[in-house]
């Protein structure tokens, strides 16, 4: 591989390695199936939903058929994944959903995706700071009798993302794939020991009866429960990355997608096991984001409580450098192909990592934290706020906006093969794009319907609006870009989601 800036390399997997002295592209043969797929998984926090999603998707919407509904979440989103890893194979751009909708939909509505994809998993990073910060700020105060006010670990644990986000992605893989195997072994031993130590009701299937979904609450709760998967979606990002994007981008997805499903399946099912499912709804209630933490203390004590308390903060930090390292790559992707200023499009020499959307990204997550610790101005602070605003607001911003991408997605497989003339030959995952689509166009329907319910507030309240609106706002904003670059720029148009392959045409067309 040349370092010289002015030529251009390909790498061995026919994407160009390096443009303008190794900048303009991400550097390939980085990630295995085992380093992608952690880095997917990290997302997902497992622990964090078990302990936080769960018991607030019992306790709020009385849903006690919550595994159920992983399971049915579950075939939507493979189904999603048929025609999304299909696309895959054919689309290799750091910009995966904004890429796909680009190819299918055309350059504005790819660059409407963007700006939506930006916005998103922002706002979900951004959101993990605020229960981050409480937890932490709650573990000094119980076993080192120190009180810091949560804002200042958040911000702490920023820069420390921020740093790593500089790094090596293979680096990433490493501390996120420790993090996530110790988080997920503590899970399966919890819920191993609720089906040996069961309560009153025994090992009871009740949560599998689809009786148990009935209720005005469903909607809702498929809205909490569908935010559990986000990361599975990521794979694709990363794609530029690998040695064999074609092969490991849709095995990682489907084994991600199956994985959670499974493992939130059983997961959830284990607490009402724990609890009786006749307990589950009024247990959770009562307990809240302690609901786990109660449940282990009586079946494996105190110590092994202890250390899940301490694993829930650190995949929460799995969490957020996973979120992290896709914000970063979009802003990559995006500045490569003119969606935003040409300096978020290069890597920092010494890693290959994009180092100027890691940055924009830690700033943006310090900028929201510091906003949020001044607006929390009581004399000791309120340590609900950042929970119930930072952590609810962003996080349904972000779920939201993913659910939109998915559903655009699934769109765009279809339109994207009927125009190559290859409706017959891909029919199965057309139709399999087709219903996923519609589902997630439900579930989207749902989440804005219900969004006062989902961040605690009340019906006549703006945040109802407002806040789903802001994902409306970027999709507007990025339909306006793309317009003006069209009308302005139409070269800049032209190359929305093509990636690496602009660049291959600029190297054919200077040779």
């Amino acid at each position: 591989m040349t370092t010289d800036s002015s030529r251009t390399s390909t790498s061995a997997s026919g994407g160009i390695s390096t443009f303008k002295g190794q900048e303009r592209a991400l550097r390939a043969d980085r990630l295995g199936t085992g380093g992608l797929l952690l880095s997917v998984l990290a997302a997902t926090a497992p622990l964090m939903v078990v302990a936080g999603v769960m018991p607030t998707t019992f306790a709020v919407m009385g849903i006690v058929g919550q595994p159920l509904l992983f399971v049915l979440l579950g075939v939507v989103l493979i189904l999603f994944s048929v025609g999304y890893a299909e696309m895959s194979r054919h689309v290799h751009n750091a910009g995966a959903f904004y890429a796909y909708i680009s190819r299918g939909l055309g350059g504005t509505a790819g660059a409407g995706a963007a700006l939506v994809a930006l916005v998103a998993y922002n706002a979900l990073q951004v959101g993990i700071y605020g229960i981050f910060g409480f937890e932490v700020s709650g573990l000094l105060a119980t076993y080192a009798d120190v009180e810091i006010a949560w804002w200042i670990p958040a911000l702490v644990a920023a820069l420390a993302v921020g740093l790593l986000g500089w790094l090596k992605i293979d680096v990433n893989a490493r501390v996120l794939g420790v993090l996530l195997v110790i988080e997920v072994l503590l899970v399966v031993v919890f819920d191993v020991a609720a089906i040996a130590d069961p309560g009153k009701e025994g090992l009871s299937l009740h949560a599998f009866n689809p009786d148990t979904l009935t209720g005005a609450g469903v909607g809702t709760a498929l809205c909490f429960c569908v935010a559990a998967f986000l990361g599975f979606e990521q794979a694709p990002v990363y794609a530029e990355e690998t040695s064999r994007p074609h092969v490991l981008v849709p095995r990682v997805m489907f084994l991600a997608v199956g994985g959670v499903a499974v493992f939130f399946a059983l997961s959830s099912w284990a607490l009402t096991v724990a609890t009786g499912p006749s307990a589950i709804v009024g247990t959770s209630q009562k307990q809240s984001a302690g609901l786990l933490f109660f449940l282990t203390e009586s079946r494996l004590g105190g110590t092994f409580t202890d250390v899940l308390h301490v694993l829930f903060v650190t995949g929460m930090f799995a969490a957020l450098l996973s979120f992290h390292n896709v914000v970063a790559r979009y802003a990559f992707a995006m500045g490569r192909e003119g969606l935003l200023p040409a300096a978020f499009g290069r890597t920092s020499g010494s890693s290959g990592a994009p180092g100027t959307g890691s940055l924009l990204q830690t700033v943006v997550a310090v900028v929201v934290v510091a906003a949020f610790a001044i607006a929390d101005d009581k004399p000791a602070g309120d340590p609900t706020a950042p929970v119930l605003h930072l952590f609810t607001w962003f996080g349904n911003i972000g779920a939201l906006g993913v659910i939109v991408l998915m559903a655009a997605a699934s769109l765009s497989v279809v339109v994207f093969f009927v125009r190559r003339g290859a409706a017959g030959a891909q029919a199965w995952r057309l139709v399999t794009s087709a219903l996923a689509g519609i589902a997630l166009l439900v579930i989207a329907g749902y989440t804005v319907k219900d969004f006062e319910v989902l961040v605690g507030a009340g019906p006549d309240s703006s945040l109802s609006w407002v806040l789903p609106g802001i994902i409306g706002l970027a999709a507007l904003a990025g339909v306006v870009l793309g317009l003006v670059l069209r009308a302005r720029a139409p070269e800049k148009h032209a190359r929305i989601g093509l990636g690496n392959e602009a660049f291959q045409l600029d190297k054919a067309a200077s040779s």
